[in-house]
């Protein structure tokens, strides 16, 4: 197929990276998917003969990640759409976690996807543009209690990617931040690292786990199809809210924040800067 495109997708083994990598793989596209563990893959493989190619892939390793990166464009010979979508979960209050668990943590959800935009650009600005979608969050625009560091993450993420939509824009490379809302993607389980619990927060911890409550979170595969639109726009927006309840809660806390600022205005406006 000489309209197929050729897609490389970070997490690619479970959750919204393998839903992902089905959409453009029943669509006919070609998809190098890589994971830490790309044994889940084996049965698209088979599946998919010619089409998929399974990359295993550290992303928090950044000569790995390069070097993965060479790899992935050899192997169909360019990159069209770079989905950066691998992430964990630290679960816990900011004051519980440790230094190893928090650096860690942003070692994938944050440097991983930095090293993944580094290694691929040089590639996406020879070959005169392609798309970079930065998998981030919903909740990126505000902390919450028990997921501060998932968050402020996705925070960081969310600002250089603007910044870096910026920067390569002139060379034909469209970057969307593509901000997820809750999905079964099994991110609180195999994904997830939980600091060690104080006593002094367990009455929060409770009214947290109480606020989360047993919702059944909607299948990563009913997300997929607003990514293949979204690639298939010639000028798709910087930013992008997935989930219609999302999308509400967002425009909420936006106008909270808002209401918030007014609130204070008299004394934001007593400096001139």
């Amino acid at each position: 197929m000489t309209n197929a495109r050729v897609w490389l997708i970070t997490g690619a083994s479970r959750g919204l990276g393998k839903a992902f990598t089905e959409a453009a793989l029943a669509a006919g596209d070609r998809v190098v998917a890589a994971a830490r563990n790309v044994d889940p893959l084996a049965e698209l493989a088979e599946k998919y003969p010619g089409h998929l190619v399974p990359l295993s892939l550290d992303v928090a390793d950044r000569r790995a990640v390069f070097e993965g990166v060479e790899r992935a464009a050899a192997a169909f010979g360019r990159l069209d759409v770079v989905v950066n979508n691998a992430g964990t979960m630290l679960y816990g209050m900011v004051e519980e976690a440790t230094e190893e668990q928090i650096r860690a943590h942003l070692d994938v959800n944050f440097f991983g996807a930095v090293w993944v935009a580094q290694a691929v650009l040089p590639h996406l600005r020879a070959q005169g543009g392609g798309r970079l979608l930065q998998v981030t969050s919903m909740g990126s625009g505000g902390g919450m209690a028990t997921v501060g560091f998932y968050g402020a993450g996705k925070a960081a993420l969310d600002s250089v990617s603007e910044a870096l939509a910026m920067e390569v824009e002139g060379f034909g490379v469209k970057v969307t931040i593509v901000q997820m809302g809750g999905y079964e993607t099994g991110l609180f389980t195999a994904g997830t690292t939980t600091t060690e619990p104080l006593a002094q927060y367990q009455p929060l911890r409770t009214e947290m786990e109480a606020m989360w409550g047993d919702a059944v979170s909607p299948e990563p595969a009913t997300a997929a199809p607003v990514i293949m639109e979204l690639v298939a726009l010639p000028d798709p927006p910087r930013r992008l809210i997935v989930g219609s309840q999302s999308f509400d809660h967002v425009l909420k806390m936006d106008q909270a924040q808002a209401d918030l600022y007014r609130s204070w205005e008299h004394l934001s406006r007593i400096a001139p800067g």
